[in-house]
């Protein structure tokens, strides 16, 4: 799987404003057949971003419309005690995975299950399948505790959402594994946009590279390739020096501060990294209304050649590429997600037809 070249192919974010799993597959396929993914419905409340991973914490709590880790619960430390024996069980054989409570069943993760279903029964020749998870940074930063600090800043209370993590990551690799083809699991991490803000001022960059070291290996031991997906302006270094296999930017309005980060970019590429360009924007309606391939393909001709004159080949630069929309589509209308999955389609075609 390290040797994967997607010379341009599309691929989408993982998500649609649809309210049905089923009719949100067959998008997918009339788009991106080649890598096909499994799709979040924002619609259902439980397939939000925090909330369709965080089965497992324990001590886990909801309150009315609050869910939180209750750190003062009388039975916090047994439900810690227990999720880390769990933990080490699995760890030290990794069989016992498949029905723990690292698995993400078709109540938590139903466009999941809709995939694998349309995989098992399905003769098309796909190059790669897609997943994705939340992020260890993100997702850290946006459970709270009863107080209502984020956990992130609980070091036991973090190891344990990296820990879920990394096994809800490795059991997602293993599934789609089961199709015989390679691997990609992108770790979704809007919340490093912050990063170096007065927000998360205590927050240290070797923090963040443990948590991303943690969960990356564990799709790694599975043999899948690490995606991190960030749609706004971000420290590029923290993905791009860490053992991440593909960067997932917001090319079309970011690209400007990633290709700051030359020396960086430079090594990535050079070793054999892959760039998934968000070309196809998917923030403002109006950007979406008025592109049409060909300005797209100008567009990502002009930023393609500033990454070319870091001493990129084209051919290279081409056969390490993504072509994906910005974001996920899950809060548009369903007319524009659908013109951002056609733009998709369409760009990648002719950037690999005038390669």
């Amino acid at each position: 799987m390290n040797h994967f070249k997607p010379r341009g192919l599309p691929v989408l974010i993982g998500s649609l404003p649809l309210q049905d799993h089923q009719e949100a597959l067959e998008l997918v396929f009339h788009y991106t057949p080649e890598i096909p993914l499994w799709i979040q419905l924002p619609f259902f409340k439980q397939e939000g971003m925090i909330a369709q991973f965080l089965p497992g914490m324990p001590c886990m709590t909801t309150n009315g419309d609050k869910t939180f880790i209750d750190t003062a619960s009388s039975n916090f430390e047994n439900e810690l005690f227990g999720f880390y024996e769990t933990y080490l069980e699995v760890n030290e054989d990794s069989t016992l995975l498949e029905g723990s409570i690292f698995t993400m069943s078709p109540e938590t993760a139903p466009g999941l299950h809709v995939l694998m279903a349309k995989l098992s029964g399905s003769n098309r020749k796909h190059v790669a399948v897609k997943g994705q998870i939340t992020g260890p940074f993100t997702f850290a930063i946006g459970i709270k505790d009863e107080k209502g600090k984020s956990i992130f800043y609980n070091y036991q209370l973090r190891d344990a959402a990296v820990k879920l993590l990394a096994m809800k990551a490795r059991w997602q690799t293993r599934q789609l594994g089961k199709s015989g083809k390679p691997v990609i699991l992108f770790f979704d991490e809007p919340a490093l946009a912050a990063f170096g803000s007065s927000a998360f001022i205590s927050v240290s960059r070797e923090e963040i590279f443990q948590c991303f070291e943690e969960v990356f290996e564990a799709v790694h031991s599975e043999g899948g390739l690490v995606g991190v997906h960030v749609c706004a302006n971000a420290d590029w270094s923290l993905i791009l020096e860490s053992s991440a296999d593909i960067v997932s930017f917001d090319a079309y309005t970011y690209f400007d501060t990633l290709i700051l980060y030359a020396k960086q970019l430079r090594a990535f590429i050079n070793a054999g990294k892959i760039m998934a360009w968000g070309i196809v924007p998917t923030l403002v309606k109006s950007d979406i209304e008025k592109e049409t391939v060909p300005s797209l393909l100008d567009n990502w001709k002009k930023k393609a050649a500033m990454v070319e004159n870091l001493g990129i080949d084209r051919e290279r630069l081409l056969s390490q590429s993504l072509i994906t929309p910005s974001c996920g589509t899950g809060s548009l209308s369903l007319a524009n997600a659908t013109k951002v999955l056609s733009l998709t389609s369409q760009l990648s075609a002719q950037i690999r037809s005038k390669a």
